[in-house]
């Protein structure tokens, strides 16, 4: 039956491959990721790179390929993974001229202003971020919210006491 057409690249044989393997490389995969559309997505890249790789492979080692085909592209997703988390974190390279204290003060100024942007009130805080990250003028603030220019200045003004009172740095 299969083992008389060893040829993987034919397309029958190829089949009969996927057939008798996708049910076993997908337990192994949801075994490691935990994330079925993960999965999925290494699976069909796993049998993608056999059939791209079908002259290169022969039929005795075929589960074998698969396995370790799906294996590193899960590594590879893996370590990606942690390149993204380490950027996303604020990763500062080893050679930075920042202490460890600076870092360690820089983070903890970081969560005590976002928690005092938090806890100001929504229309403070709506204000306070058009004009300090959105770099709109009060002008176009007033425009934008429908209200007046002494009323931006008014909220602004509170948003500011506020956070001076929230964080010891100011």
């Amino acid at each position: 039956m299969i083992k008389d057409l060893k040829n993987i690249c034919n397309s029958k044989v190829f089949e009969e491959v996927f057939t008798n393997y996708v049910k076993d490389v997908k337990r192994f995969m949801l075994f490691k990721t935990k994330d079925i559309d993960l999965t999925e997505d290494i699976v069909q890249d796993a049998f993608v790179k056999l059939w791209d790789e079908c002259k290169n492979v022969k039929f005795e080692t075929v589960k074998n390929y698969l396995f370790t085909i799906a294996n590193n592209l899960f590594l590879n997703i893996i370590k990606h993974n942690k390149v993204i988390d380490k950027h996303q974190k604020g990763y500062v390279h080893e050679n930075s001229n920042e202490t460890p204290e600076f870092i360690f003060l820089e983070n903890e100024f970081y969560d005590k202003l976002q928690n005092a942007i938090a806890s100001l009130t929504e229309k403070q805080r709506e204000v306070f971020l058009l004009s300090r990250i959105e770099k709109k003028k009060y002008k176009e603030i007033a425009v934008q919210l429908n209200i007046s220019v002494k009323a931006v200045e008014k909220r602004m003004h509170t948003a500011l006491v506020n956070l001076r009172e929230k964080i010891d740095f100011f």
